[in-house]
């Protein structure tokens, strides 16, 4: 329970809360909290899933992945994956996602793991969201049409590649084509790539390396901006249309 200890430690430092405070939100004593640092005793299975529930981390990442190399909450590498410390919450705990405007998503690339370029971006709160972290994200022209572009697009960040499921749309980041929006074939195994489909047929099928893929997030739901032309939808109108009630959500997208 070595990793357990130094984790949990370095967690709460990354988190700026003291042993007391950490202790109160699970539930515990401090002088528990103290032990599991110290290494004088180890969580139980519950408790493991306290703290792994308040972290927002899986326990398999928590038991055997050195995490003290993260010096800030936003990611961590892990090997080839990037894990997110979810979550932003507000005042009332309610669980925030951040918004990429249109203007600034040519600028993602750079700043997909700048926790500063993160910070900055405008955040909304959907509650009917599942669990995981979430980001929206502006769709570019007419290639997964109907889908108009200037809409948005949720998705939710995927951890494990080996959960890319084919025929389902992720927003990609990737090295050399940037953010796309497109149906994914997992061929991982079969050439160590993804096939890239626009549901639009006139636009070519293309592969790209999973090791030129940055980031993956797996389509949640959508923002219908049929109404509006593309220079009207700035980020202000976006944040209103997400909030406001009759707006068009597509909770559940059906594979072509």
């Amino acid at each position: 329970m070595k990793m357990i200890s130094k984790n949990l430690r370095h967690l709460r430092h990354l988190k700026g809360l003291t042993q007391e405070t950490l202790a109160d939100a699970l539930q515990v004593t401090r002088s528990r909290i103290s032990s599991y640092e110290e290494e004088r005793s180890a969580p139980t299975i519950e408790m493991l899933i306290k703290i792994s529930d308040y972290f927002k981390l899986p326990i398999d990442i928590l038991l055997k992945n050195d995490l003290t190399k993260a010096t800030d909450t936003s990611f961590i590498d892990i090997g080839n994956q990037r894990i997110l410390f979810p979550i932003t919450v507000d005042n009332d705990n309610n669980d925030l996602i951040e918004v990429v405007p249109i203007k600034a998503s040519a600028g993602y690339l750079a700043g997909y793991d700048d926790p500063e370029y993160i910070e900055q971006l405008e955040k909304i709160k959907l509650p009917f969201l599942p669990t995981g972290k979430h980001r929206a994200f502006p769709i570019k022209g007419d290639s997964m049409l109907p889908m108009k572009s200037g809409s948005y697009v949720v998705g939710r960040f995927v951890e494990d590649r080996s959960d890319i499921k084919s025929g389902k749309t992720y927003v990609l980041v990737t090295l050399n084509e940037g953010m796309v929006y497109k149906r994914v074939i997992n061929n991982i195994e079969l050439n160590n790539s993804l096939l890239l489909i626009s549901d639009n047929k006139t636009y070519n099928d293309y592969s790209v390396p999973i090791d030129e893929v940055l980031e993956l997030w797996e389509f949640t739901c959508s923002i219908n901006t049929q109404e509006y032309s593309e220079q009207e939808l700035k980020i202000s109108s976006i944040i209103n249309m997400f909030n406001e009630l009759g707006v068009e959500l597509k909770a559940l997208e059906k594979i072509k």
